[in-house]
């Protein structure tokens, strides 16, 4: 969590352990935008003495080596490598220059071509071997956590008919929305369109079904709200169906009111949040906030959705790291020295389409072992309906346990928020900024003057938006930047507007 314009020192950090073999030496790569960025970025404050690192002297405006690539990193903390002696750095160098004369001539599409940044990239390097076109047909061939199974469907199957024709449902998964002000939208075989839900016949035992269909425990409110739309669907009498099998086609609705379904009490906060960039958070702040740790040590962070779902960053989960039986979630701590009993994970769920070249796609699901309670201080996010719009230069949060300074090998201790502005996707499309990297799947948050920022150890974590009913609305999970606070860099968001159907879909298939 970088906030270069604070004037207050950096809170306390703690070391972050490491196992062995899970490490690997600092690299320094070029990039297609005209500077240098090491793999495991360096960060100097505002108006900073120079430091000694390994004998290699760097400053804020300091180019290590002249550079044309970059491979970047995602913002997880297992992206700090340790560090290395100057000869061992020298010969990097040369490696790297090595590969900027063998492949510099290379064309780019206008996207990273590697979505990390730190000691998780040798490993993902390793993980993934394809190029092209193959890549696909490799991806659904794969069987092991965290990566879905190719679904199979009868010929007979039609989407969203209430009939589950396919092995994993992939026909009946995608068949409910929300819409503007929390209306209940149903797609139905019979229409093939999203219709509004007639709010006359849904009391609260459907609306608690339909709520565990998309993988909650229960509904939480239904209201009327007006619709004047001439078309919706009318649901007719309870059964084991599907919603989507249970509704009928209709000339508009009896009394022209349709439903307004809550399946979460969301997006509150306990106390009033304090506007201030790179501060300590206090308890009950940021509720959904949850500290994921790997093998003892915090690595991402993630964003409860739910009592047995917490949404995070895929990047968080490459390699050996999709175990999931290493990994522990910690709900309601503003205190790395403060931890609470952990909940297990029973299942990681990494988007298909993840391309860890370019960062697009960058989430995952994961799935908890026994159900949270929640409290005061451990609350659920509010996701946003399908067509809500952050607008640029809207006044947003991040939170993390992530390092204060970039490229510090120490986390914060203290979950730490700041406030960031929605930049326009066009402008950090720009030549200036990210030269076509960001796809429709991202988002730009931050100072494009620099200093708030998100950074290593932050991944996966939210980027809330207040909305108009003073809840929060998760529009984006952290995934990766050019450094941290860096002017014309600023962070980059999974786009969660654009992720919603696959993570209803896995909340589905995986429901409790």
């Amino acid at each position: 969590m970088a906030d270069n314009d604070t004037k207050d020192p950096p809170p306390p950090y703690y070391s972050v352990a490491a196992d062995p073999h899970d490490l690997h030496p600092p690299m320094i790569y070029e990039n297609k935008y005209g500077f240098t960025q090491k793999a495991v970025p360096y960060y100097v404050p505002k108006n900073p003495a120079p430091v000694q690192v390994d004998a290699v002297i760097i400053t804020k405006q300091h180019v290590v080596v002249p550079s044309k690539r970059q491979k970047s990193c995602g913002r997880s903390a297992k992206c700090w490598g340790g560090r290395v002696g100057a000869l061992l750095v020298l010969a990097l160098i040369g490696l790297a220059i090595w590969f900027g004369v063998r492949y510099g001539s290379k064309s780019y599409s206008g996207h990273y071509e590697n979505g990390c940044r730190g000691r998780d990239c040798e490993e993902q390097e390793h993980d993934s071997d394809c190029r092209g076109k193959d890549c696909k047909e490799q991806e659904h061939h794969k069987v092991e956590d965290g990566m879905s199974v190719p679904d199979t469907c009868s010929n007979s199957s039609k989407q969203c008919d209430g009939i589950q024709n396919c092995q994993q449902a992939a026909d009946e998964t995608n068949c409910v929305r929300f819409g503007e002000g929390g209306v209940l939208q149903v797609r139905t075989a019979q229409d093939g369109r999203f219709l509004p839900v007639c709010y006359q016949g849904l009391d609260q035992s459907y609306a608690d079904q339909i709520c565990e269909q998309l993988g909650f425990r229960r509904a939480y409110a239904s209201n009327p709200v007006d619709s004047k739309m001439s078309v919706a669907v009318t649901v007719g009498p309870r059964s084991a169906k599907l919603i989507q099998g249970l509704v009928n086609v209709s000339l508009g609705c009896q009394d022209e009111k349709a439903v307004s379904l809550e399946c979460t009490d969301c997006g509150k906060q306990q106390i009033a949040s304090r506007i201030i960039g790179g501060s300590a958070s206090q308890i009950g702040q940021w509720p959904w906030q949850v500290s994921l740790h790997y093998s003892g040590s915090h690595v991402c962070g993630g964003s409860l959705i739910s009592p047995d779902f917490v949404v995070s960053a895929a990047h968080c989960f490459q390699g050996s790291m999709k175990n999931s039986g290493n990994w522990r979630v910690y709900v309601g701590t503003i205190s790395q020295s403060a931890l609470q009993i952990p909940y297990l994970v029973k299942k990681i769920i990494l988007n298909e389409n993840y391309n860890n070249k370019n960062n697009d796609y960058d989430v995952a699901l994961l799935k908890l072992s026994s159900p949270v309670t929640f409290s005061s201080t451990v609350q659920p996010v509010c996701f946003p309906t399908f067509d809500q719009t952050f607008s640029d230069g809207s006044e947003c949060w991040t939170s993390g346990f992530g390092t204060t300074q970039e490229g510090a090998d120490r986390a914060s201790t203290s979950l730490m928020e700041v406030t960031v502005n929605i930049i326009n996707t066009r402008l950090c499309n720009s030549s200036q900024v990210y030269r076509g990297a960001i796809s429709k799947n991202m988002m730009c948050a931050g100072d494009m003057n620099g200093g708030r920022d998100s950074c290593q150890g932050d991944s996966g974590g939210p980027l809330v938006c207040k909305g108009d009913n003073n809840r929060f609305y998760l529009a984006g999970i952290t995934s990766w930047g050019a450094g941290c606070g860096q002017r014309q860099r600023p962070g980059v968001y999974s786009r969660v507007t654009s992720l919603l159907p696959w993570i209803y879909s896995k909340m589905q298939q995986e429901k409790p």
